[in-house]
């Protein structure tokens, strides 16, 4: 058993694992690029089919001129916190792949989760390194693609997230200040199963 953040696992983990979790009081301080670059450099090194890394981020940080135009991708109530966050990203993932000695692009089944895969290792890292992330679906999905001109033909818009430093949750509206707190899960007993899908 081991007790992070008022969570505690079941089984022997890396600390890691319950130390990150989502928060939305962001303190508005700025990250350097190349704080950001070490985040990007984890994701890099993700699992993905056929190695064929299918993830795209696109960012950008706090008073930079793409800021507002990022910021207003979000939807009311996430702009509402995220506005306080150092940088905001989107993940896309590329539909299609070209297997090793293949000559043509095939479709990809796994990209959503690969650049998932991705997503998990860059917010990892930032709990590493200092930084907190909090992952949003609260997004115009279509203006998303319009406005960051993605080819969608061949690239999907999975989400977006927030990058920054924890601020106090007094910032937040009251309503939001009493969820900044580390959640739990479900035990292993409701989603791992030894052979057929249970019935």
């Amino acid at each position: 058993m081991l007790t992070v953040n008022s969570r505690t696992a079941d089984h022997k983990i890396d600390p890691i694992f319950l130390e990150r979790w989502s928060p939305r009081a962001f303190n508005g301080e700025p990250i350097s690029d190349a704080d950001l670059h070490v985040l990007f450099e984890a994701a890099r090194w993700a699992p993905s089919s056929y190695n064929s890394q299918p993830w795209r981020f696109l960012y950008a940080r706090r008073d930079t001129p793409n800021w507002p135009k990022f910021l207003g991708l979000l939807n009311e109530f996430n702009q509402g916190w995220a506005k306080n966050a150092a940088a905001i990203v989107v993940l896309l993932s590329k539909k299609t792949m070209l297997p090793p000695g293949a000559d043509k692009w095939v479709p990809s089944h796994s990209h959503s989760l690969d650049a998932g895969a991705a997503w998990s290792y860059l917010a990892l890292q930032g709990a590493r390194s200092g930084f907190i992330t909090h992952a949003m679906v609260g997004i115009d999905l279509a203006k998303t693609a319009t406005e960051l001109k993605v080819p969608e033909d061949d690239y999907r818009v999975e989400m977006a997230f927030a990058i920054g430093k924890q601020g106090d949750k007094s910032i937040l509206p009251e309503a939001l200040q009493a969820r900044e707190v580390p959640n739990s899960r479900n035990p292993q007993a409701q989603f791992c199963f030894e052979g057929d899908f249970p019935g």
